[in-house]
């Protein structure tokens, strides 16, 4: 059965930090790539950040660009997003998806399997 389960979230002050994690089972992780969508309450699921299977190369949209580092460990199936400075915008529910894609894509249509999100609220 395939799996992807985040945890980390949590209600943080601005200017805060919180690290997300998104471990995966049932498939062969090494060849998915990896990204993490949010989505706030009556808005759009947002690409946030993703990494490669290929090279491990990352891509971050612009409203997250130099606050988000995403980071992938093979060994224990795990993908982290450290976010940073964070911002009352950055309030959503945060997905991580994995994708069979040689690249990096913040498409959410690109990936096949999602996790059940965990919410990060960032208080002002």
């Amino acid at each position: 059965e395939v799996q992807l389960v985040e945890s980390g979230g949590g209600l943080v002050q601005a200017g805060g930090s919180l690290r997300l994690s998104c471990a995966a089972s049932g498939f062969t992780f090494d060849d998915y790539g990896i990204g993490w969508f949010r989505q706030a309450p009556g808005k759009e699921r947002e690409g946030v950040s993703c990494v490669s299977s290929s090279d491990g190369s990352t891509f971050y949209s612009e409203s997250v660009k130099g606050r988000f580092t995403i980071s992938r460990d093979n060994a224990k199936n795990t993908v982290y997003l450290q976010m940073n400075s964070l911002k009352p915008e950055d309030t959503a529910v945060y997905y991580c998806a994995a994708a069979l894609v040689s690249g990096c894509s913040l498409v959410y249509i690109d990936y096949e399997y999602w996790g059940q999100g965990t919410q990060v609220t960032v208080s002002s």
